[in-house]
């Protein structure tokens, strides 16, 4: 870590401060004596062991303790020729620090002290109590400096760990959600358009083999209808791959392509299909204007498939704060929505898709007298925001479109 770095280097230059005050202060008080001169080649040698650690110290690996080793010794015997160098004890404890265990840190503390104390005592010549407690304290402060430095780095390390596992967790965790939401995603596409286009193609592929031998020219205009579902489902499946807008919307509007669902139900030899819009048109979200398009889609696919009805209604109204979409069936209806093995999927889907744009859906069936299902998608922005360009006099934003006829 950065401060871990700044803090070995200032114990490195503390070591040779305090390896120079001592030569110098050796040379102020005993000039050129042959003791001088053999104390400041020692303090020299100290210098140079000390510095090949410092260099080579990632390359030493266990041989630090042989280095550290070497230089206490050399530095003993600096200590015997000129006492004053006693002083240069505290890097060495704080690379004791640094290298041994707590066991050995306190041999080696105890160590330096009482070399320390015993070299302070030789140069006062005399006994003074201070020069006994300074070490210790010394000692002690630094020791307990570096220990508490040290449980702080360990304690920010096991934080940034932790950090880190929870920063996969939390990606490992948001792909899956993704996996399971694009999942979901195309399991919806698929069961409006694909399965539903399949079970177009098969009705209508099984009415012309019905009538090839007594009508082969309205046989031939079930097989082009269904080649052309066909051509349409694959459409629909290339787009959403492409996560884009369901065909029926990209050239026309939500109303358009509605009351274009209801003519092609009834040519699929479904129930008669009637299309109605209420109130005029204003602009809707594309994500809602694709949710009910999906919504009308899957309920006219149940009408045709499990309703047996001879008429439905398909009604959209623009509201003041609400788009409101009503698909009504004049067919068996039922007491509890219990879906065939293997089925089941299409309500669920509906609710799904209309909570993906803040809608809501409400089915009402009585056996007998038919099904009614409500789709409702507010026409507010979030945070009640209408977009640029959208003139806010009309309800939820935009100018009024023409009405398409009822059908």
């Amino acid at each position: 870590m950065r401060e871990r770095t700044w803090l070995n280097r200032a114990m490195h230059a503390g070591f040779y401060l305090l390896l120079a005050a001592s030569a110098l202060r050796l040379v102020s008080r005993h000039g050129p004596a042959p003791r001088t001169v053999a104390a400041l080649a020692v303090c020299g040698a100290l210098a140079l062991a000390y510095a090949i650690g410092v260099v080579l110290w990632n390359r030493l690996g266990r041989g630090r303790l042989v280095w550290l080793a070497g230089v206490a010794a050399v530095w003993l015997v600096l200590v015997v020729l000129a006492p004053s160098f006693s002083w240069c004890a505290v890097p060495l404890l704080f690379v004791c620090l640094r290298l041994l265990n707590a066991r050995g840190v306190a041999v080696a503390a105890a160590a330096l002290t009482l070399v320390v104390i015993a070299a302070q005592l030789e140069i006062a010549q005399e006994l003074d109590v201070s020069l006994v407690l300074a070490p210790i304290g010394v000692a002690t402060m630094t020791a307990v400096i570096f220990w508490e430095l040290q449980r702080e780095s360990a304690a920010r390390q096991f934080l940034i760990d932790d950090l880190i596992r929870t920063r996969g967790t939390l990606a490992e965790s948001r792909h899956r959600t993704g996996v399971l939401e694009e999942r979901e995603r195309l399991a919806r596409e698929i069961h409006d358009t694909i399965a539903q286009g399949l079970t177009s193609m098969g009705i209508l592929l099984q009415a012309a083999d019905r009538m090839w031998a007594a009508d082969p020219e309205l046989a031939r205009s079930h097989v082009r209808r269904a080649a052309a579902a066909a051509a349409e489902n694959l459409d629909e499946a290339r787009r959403f791959v492409r996560d884009l807008q369901p065909a029926g919307l990209v050239d026309g509007s939500l109303p358009e392509a509605l009351a274009r669902l209801c003519d092609s139900a009834h040519e699929e030899a479904g129930p008669r299909v009637r299309f109605r819009q209420e109130g005029e048109q204003y602009p809707l979200e594309p994500g809602a204007q694709a949710a009910l398009l999906r919504v009308a889609q899957g309920a006219l696919a149940n009408v045709r498939d499990h309703a047996g009805a001879a008429t439905a209604t398909v009604t959209l109204s623009y509201l003041d704060d609400e788009v409101t979409l009503d698909v009504f069936d004049d067919g068996a209806g039922f007491a509890e929505p219990t879906p065939a093995t293997g089925r089941g999927y299409g309500l669920r889907t509906m609710r799904d898709r209309l909570a993906e744009v803040r809608g809501t859906l409400a089915v009402e069936s009585v056996p007998g007298e038919g099904t009614a299902i409500a789709a409702r998608v507010p026409t507010a922005w979030p945070g009640g925001d209408i977009p640029a360009g959208v003139p806010a006099a009309w309800p939820g934003g935009g100018e009024p479109a023409g009405e398409v006829d009822e059908r």
